[in-house]
């Protein structure tokens, strides 16, 4: 069985009866009167080897929001796109990932932001050892974190923290030197859960 087919069928299998996926960084988000949450999309590339592995970004000290955490490639969706090509444009633009080498599988379950987003990461495989070009903008570093690791339950931390008055609770995964946190830690629980990967 291919990768594609291993997770395509892991993903097809629905959430197990009792499992709770995370749903986002607050139950309690405030939105202005008349807002609502802007849909964005992620792309959980994975890479197609006899161990897989997984496409983070971090992202620049510079930019305006989340500076120098680490990510999956993605952004808002734009004005007539669909999920998935929002996913695709995005790690193109941010990383230099052609579209047309991303076999894409599905999507995973969507998560608020407590910064107003309402994420789906879609999920792709891609070849192993391409050459990406990050956006000097964005994206200070590209890497590969073996599927493996992000998916044992036992590399997934919880955490908390005071913010603006309220104790917000958190998954947080260390790689090596890196910190994955936040919203980005939160989809590879939900990833883990719902795939149960073995």
């Amino acid at each position: 069985m291919t990768l594609a087919d291993r997770l395509r069928s892991a993903l097809s299998r629905g959430v197990e009866p009792g499992m709770i996926l995370l749903t986002g960084d607050r139950d309690d988000i405030d939105l202005p009167p008349g807002d609502t949450l802007l849909p964005a999309a992620v792309l959980i590339a994975v890479t197609d080897r006899a161990e897989p592995g997984v496409i983070l970004t971090q992202r620049t000290e510079t930019m305006r929001k989340h500076a120098g955490q680490i990510a999956f490639p993605g952004g808002r969706i734009d004005p007539g796109e669909d999920i998935v090509t929002a996913a695709l444009r995005e790690a193109e633009e941010e990383i230099g990932l052609p579209r047309d080498r991303v076999t894409v599988i599905g999507q995973a379950d969507t998560y608020r932001t407590v910064t107003g987003f309402q994420v789906t990461p879609v999920i792709g495989v891609i070849p192993p050892d391409l050459v990406l070009h990050p956006s000097e903008a964005e994206v200070a570093n590209v890497f590969e974190v073996p599927l493996e690791f992000l998916l044992d339950s036992g590399n997934h931390v919880e955490a908390s923290v005071e913010w603006q008055g309220h104790e917000r609770h958190y998954y947080e995964i260390i790689w090596n030197d890196r910190r994955i946190w936040g919203a980005t830690a939160a989809m590879i629980v939900n990833l883990r859960r719902r795939l149960q990967w073995a």
